[in-house]
């Protein structure tokens, strides 16, 4: 729960703009179920009408709904640049409020720091030396190995794997035999990152794995070692990255995008569902997508997939 004034400093609301109701807000809700512990959202005049007949205690929205000529007076609402957008921070730092506290099957290690308003969830495994920031949601059986750092606000679903042994050997040229080379680096997670369930992020080997400020990773997603993720990244369901490679910021990684080790992906780049990276290969171009096996650029692709197609005999 949280009063409105501190759910408007939430989304960036000035304190001369700040509404005036001394509403405590618990949940956010369509305008048909909301009540005065609810917040709504309205970007555009019909869903400014229904929520301004609403029984919400707060309303989010969108500066360009402010007319001078007709100029709204609720004490509920808070103007904002993107409702939608802010009604979301606002679902998530509520979300994050709830439950706070370690849950008693828990199990967590020595010297193991834990922010405020954070919770963790049944079955989680902290291991010794873990840090993890305020406002933090740690679900169901989530793992995290020993030294994983995580900042604030972030949140990992339930099943994650955080800071395991990379899988990087070395091979002995007389036998053939493989040797785990060490894995004794540490895993970086930033502040505001979402992690899906059942993800995996490996440590670094010597040095570190990171993920950068922002990002957001969904279920069934592996990192490996010494990987750096930047900010703002999003990368989707089942794709894999292997070790020592680099995300830059903003780049977008559709479904089950496949990237081998040492390989760049530049910033703002796009990879689409299924691409595929070559070890070592630098892709830059921001805003620019690439898509197939090798991941070349979009137009390039499609000239290829037409040229196959009129080679292999188009059947009408």
């Amino acid at each position: 729960m949280a009063k409105a004034v501190e759910v408007a400093a939430w989304v960036g609301c000035l304190e001369s703009d700040l509404p005036a109701t001394d509403a405590e807000i618990l949940r956010v809700s369509g305008v048909e179920d909301a009540g005065r512990d609810a917040v709504v959202f309205a970007v555009d005049q019909e869903a400014l009408k229904f929520a301004l007949a609403s029984k919400a205690g707060l309303i989010l929205a969108n500066t360009k709904l402010k007319s001078p000529d007709a100029e709204v007076e609720d004490g509920r609402i808070v103007w904002v640049e993107d409702a939608r957008y802010s009604f979301s921070v606002v679902a998530s730092r509520l979300a994050k409020r709830i439950g706070a506290g370690v849950h008693p099957t828990a199990i967590v290690g020595q010297d193991v720091a834990i922010g405020q308003e954070t919770s963790i969830g049944p079955g989680v495994v902290l291991g010794d030396g873990v840090r993890i920031g305020q406002g933090c949601r740690i679900d169901a059986r989530v793992t995290i190995y020993p030294g994983v750092v995580i900042g604030d606000e972030v949140t990992v679903q339930a099943g994650a794997v955080l800071g395991g042994a990379g899988f990087g050997y070395a091979r002995s040229p007389e036998t053939g035999e493989y040797v785990l080379f060490p894995q004794q680096g540490r895993l970086v997670i930033e502040d505001t990152v979402e992690i899906g369930a059942n993800t995996t992020i490996d440590r670094g080997a010597l040095g570190e794995t990171r993920i950068g400020y922002g990002t957001k990773i969904d279920n069934l997603v592996h990192i490996g070692h010494n990987c750096v993720i930047g900010r703002n990244v999003v990368i989707a369901a089942q794709t894999g990255i292997s070790g020592s490679s680099v995300v830059e910021d903003g780049a977008i990684l559709g479904g089950q995008v496949g990237i081998g080790e040492h390989a760049t992906v530049g910033e703002g780049v796009i990879l689409g569902g299924g691409a595929g990276v070559l070890s070592g290969k630098k892709m830059h171009g921001k805003g620019e997508v690439f898509w197939g096996r090798p991941a070349r650029p979009l137009k390039e692709y499609l000239r290829d997939l037409a040229r196959l197609k009129r080679g292999g005999g188009e059947r009408s």
